[in-house]
């Protein structure tokens, strides 16, 4: 869910191979939002059925180059579209406050006692 100063990645790339974003505040819900969701339950499923295919051809040893060029093609599209999605999915996390101690950018850090 976006908020109003955040934009959402689409699943889909605009024109040259831009990106393309959504700027909405209806809480995800709206009809763009909705198309961008199925699409990328669309895409993943694509890349499982594509992982079960490369399985399958590379266990075959007589598979031969073109094949194998084809099939590296066709992984290297949905590996694009797979980590659109999980760039999308990233941005979108709620990133939780920091808790309160260092000052440095390494991350939330576990209380002293948790290492007894």
């Amino acid at each position: 869910m976006t908020t109003n100063n955040e934009l959402r990645l689409l699943p889909w790339s605009g024109p040259e191979g831009k990106p393309c974003f959504l700027s909405t505040d209806d809480g995800g819900g709206g009809y763009m939002s909705c198309l961008a969701d199925n699409t990328e339950t669309v895409q993943l499923g694509v890349a499982a059925e594509m992982l079960r295919h490369a399985l399958e051809v590379l266990s075959d040893e007589d598979a031969g180059p073109e094949e194998l060029r084809l099939l590296t093609t066709d992984l290297a599209r949905v590996l694009r579209d797979a980590l659109r999605v999980a760039e999308s999915r990233g941005r979108r996390l709620r990133i939780p406050e920091r808790v309160s101690g260092g000052g440095d950018d390494e991350g939330p850090r576990l209380p002293a006692a948790a290492f007894g």
